[in-house]
């Protein structure tokens, strides 16, 4: 295993980069911990495979380093970083069996063959593809394929780090689950470093310890699922982590008050003066349709989605969602909605700002 350091990381693909906006990643300073699981989420485009290849060595970074401890690889070609990196579509050996492809990593370093075939029994069982070891792998279906390059990905011990770049597109439903659990279940049993890349949020707030947010070539965020739902950082993060989203509101900031329009929502803490783009955040779990507390809201439509309702409001000319619980009786008469002001969040230029006589979270390393 290894702890991983992204030390004044930044990359672009032109030759020579004139101003922020030209680079795919932006700078980054973060250490992340030996042993531990993340998930880099964003959506297509944000930079995630980028950073990867970067950590691979499969692309070579505009500027800073990459370190594994303190060893300097940035320049280490894939080989020298000893790690085992799964792509989003199966990269297998069809001419041979699946119980050769799994082995060929543990060969390929000269393990012994009693240790080689009780490894890939393990793993094999792990993927489910204990009855197909003898096939060649040329006439599988592609999930089967990918599941093989999993396997592949998983049968090392002694690896830095695991990298994963959307494992997961070409399996069915069900057996994302299945395979999402079993990398869990690896992960605890023998502590690598795992890095997983996706732009499913169920994915990332399943598998990892940590969530890497991305936005636009940017670290966002670096938190557990708790944190990145309790405290998004950024309003992207509050967007993109939920559904639905949170909602953000334009707002102007009196102490512990936040003004929209005609309606005063109180906060749960207070905020010196701010200037420029200022919003609250708060979550659609954390608002209460009324009868008579809160501001007034008006109801446009509600969805059932079976374990609650959704339901599409407008509040100061502005979209909000509220959840509901299922057997809640959404009626014509509920037309106001009451903030939890522990849950509302206050937003500067779209970063989280700190009450006054706290600090914020931020991006943890």
């Amino acid at each position: 295993m290894a702890r991983i350091t992204l030390d004044n990381l930044a990359h672009s693909y032109l030759p020579n980069p004139a101003s922020e906006a030209d680079y795919a990643l932006k700078e980054l300073n973060h250490v992340w911990e030996d042993g531990a699981a993340y998930a880099l989420l964003g959506a297509s485009g944000c930079g995630k495979s980028t950073l990867l290849n970067i950590i691979s060595g499969l692309l070579q970074p505009s500027r800073g380093r990459i370190l594994f401890d303190d060893e300097d690889v940035t320049h280490a070609p894939t080989a020298a970083r000893n790690i085992a990196q799964v792509f989003q579509f199966p990269v297998v050996y069809d001419t041979m069996t699946v119980r050769d492809n799994l082995a060929f990593p543990l060969r390929n370093r000269g393990r012994d063959e009693a240790y080689v075939a009780e490894r890939v029994q393990e793993i094999a069982a792990m993927i489910g593809m204990e009855d197909v070891l003898s096939k060649k792998a040329r006439g599988l279906t592609a999930d089967a394929k990918q599941k093989i390059s999993l396997g592949r990905g998983m049968v090392r011990k002694d690896v830095n780090a695991l990298l994963f770049d959307e494992p997961l597109t070409v399996i069915d439903p069900h057996m994302k689950w299945e395979l999402r659990t079993q990398l869990k279940r690896l992960h605890q049993d023998f502590g690598h470093t795992m890095i997983y890349v996706t732009h499913d949020q169920t994915e990332a707030l399943t598998f990892a310890d940590k969530v890497v947010v991305m936005h636009d070539g940017r670290v966002v965020q670096i938190g557990t699922p708790e944190e990145l739902f309790e405290r998004p950082e950024h309003t992207f993060v509050g967007y993109f982590i939920g559904s639905p989203g949170m909602n953000v509101l334009p707002a102007e900031i009196d102490g512990s008050t936040a003004r929209l329009g005609a309606s005063q929502i109180p906060l749960g803490a207070g905020y010196g003066a701010l200037s420029g783009k200022v919003e609250i955040g708060v979550r659609p779990e954390f608002l209460r349709l009324s009868r008579e507390d809160g501001v007034p809201v008006t109801i446009r439509r509600v969805e059932d989605v079976g374990r609650h309702k959704i339901v599409r409001a407008a509040l100061e000319g502005h979209e909000i969602n509220i959840i509901a619980d299922e057997d809640d009786d959404i009626g014509a008469d509920l037309t106001r909605v009451s903030f939890d002001p522990a849950h509302v969040n206050v937003y500067l230029d779209d970063w989280r700002v700190a009450p006054q006589g706290s600090r914020s979270v931020g991006e943890a390393a």
